[in-house]
């Protein structure tokens, strides 16, 4: 579906995004991690055709995107900020994305209206961040996309408004197979929508993988061993992180569950809890692993 080939972009001296290759399968949900100044939502705008990557290649379902104002027409982008023209009321915007895109629902966009309930005679600017944000979704799952990209979507929504437009996204992945490109730093919001995660730091993809295979890929682990750490007992993990706790040692580690607890036995440790982890853990301790300033962090 969304296929990037070694896409670079360089804003004079800043290499905003270097070498990113990675797929987007139809009728997922893929979620971009990263912190801030990663890369990401000039990633994002390059995949809407918003921005040209200067070197590499960036398709959807085999087509280029930028200025290609049939492939634009089934896709739709919801900035960090989104944007409308100054002086529209909802109903003004709605006519505008009518006319511009052509599987427009306008049956769709009267029966969001029982959800949102918002004043669509009002003008969109006077309205506050959060309420912005549902227009937003509103006029977006209105114009019935194949491809859905959202930069920090839930940012400004209340809990219940959240609910609301995950269940919206999921509905329209389930019965219409729409492809959905996320970013956002609201971690938990996507371990709970997204079936495949990339981590991008400093403009580069850090790693790519199906959300349940990352976590189950991933162990936290407690030891304490009657007399010293034995020398030679991590030779073979691929650790992540380390901590001394007191007696205790704290560690993550990739690899596959039964092949860690193995080796860790060997070792006849006296204490040996295998705990699982959150993708918010499993971010910070990537980003530290890849350099990031991540200390004390509290687990």
């Amino acid at each position: 579906m969304i296929h990037l080939s070694n896409v670079k972009k360089r804003f004079k001296d800043i290499e905003a995004v270097e070498d990113v290759t990675l797929q987007v399968k139809k009728g997922s949900i893929y979620g971009l991690l990263g912190s801030n100044g990663a890369g990401k939502t000039t990633l994002l705008r390059m995949i809407a055709g918003i921005l040209k990557q200067d070197t590499g290649e960036i398709s959807i379902n085999g087509n280029h995107v930028y200025e290609n104002l049939e492939m634009k027409n089934r896709l739709f982008f919801i900035p960090d900020y989104p944007l409308f023209f100054s002086q529209y009321t909802i109903k003004q915007m709605a006519k505008f994305y009518q006319h511009t895109y052509e599987n427009w629902n306008q049956e769709r966009f009267t029966r969001l209206g029982d959800v949102f309930k918002i004043d669509v005679n009002k003008k969109i600017q006077s309205f506050s961040k959060g309420m912005q944000r549902q227009v937003a979704f509103w006029l977006a799952m209105s114009t019935m996309p194949d491809v859905l990209i959202l930069d920090e979507p839930i940012d400004g929504l209340d809990p219940v408004m959240r609910k609301i437009v995950k269940n919206l996204i999921i509905q329209d992945v389930a019965e219409r197979e729409m492809t959905v490109l996320i970013s956002s730093h609201n971690l938990r919001e996507i371990e709970d929508l997204c079936d495949h995660i990339g981590i991008l730091h400093r403009g580069s993809l850090l790693l790519e993988k199906e959300i349940d295979d990352l976590k189950s890929d991933h162990h936290k682990i407690q030891v304490s061993f009657r007399n010293e750490l034995p020398s030679n007992w991590l030779d073979g993990l691929d650790v992540v992180y380390k901590e001394k706790r007191g007696s205790v040692f704290l560690f993550i580690i990739r690899g596959k569950e039964e092949a860690v607890s193995a080796h860790i036995k060997e070792f006849q440790p006296i204490i040996f809890d295998l705990l699982p982890l959150t993708l918010e853990e499993i971010f910070i301790y990537e980003m530290g692993g890849a350099g990031y300033d991540v200390n004390n962090i509290l687990v």
